[in-house]
């Protein structure tokens, strides 16, 4: 069972998290630093490629079914028009109410 995005703990991962559903990329660049960082199952990638590729042109989503770590650390179903759903964790490090960097990868 998911959890509702607005109930997610804390607001930047929930401004993150509705940006990536709603395939807002004002909303998503709003949500993390200028400089922010990513890795993809240990891997840096560039963020913005990624997230056009993984994200905004491929329809993704978020499930979230599972909060730790202050609501920064989300197991989540993710899926796409590229590689389906699959089961995904997700890590935030938020500075100064941004994301300066997350990684993500199979859970």
């Amino acid at each position: 069972m998911s959890i509702q995005v607005s109930r997610l703990t804390d607001p930047t991962v929930r401004a993150f998290v509705t940006a990536v559903n709603s395939h807002d990329q004002a909303a998503f660049r709003a949500a993390v630093t200028p400089d922010v960082t990513m890795s993809d199952d240990g891997t840096d990638r560039d963020v913005t490629e990624w997230t056009d590729r993984e994200i905004f042109s491929s329809n993704g989503h978020m499930d979230v079914e599972n909060e730790s770590d202050g609501g920064h650390v989300l197991i989540v179903t993710y899926r796409n028009d590229t590689w389906g759903e699959m089961r995904t964790k997700w890590r935030f490090t938020i500075d100064d109410g941004k994301i300066s960097r997350f990684e993500t990868g199979q859970a």
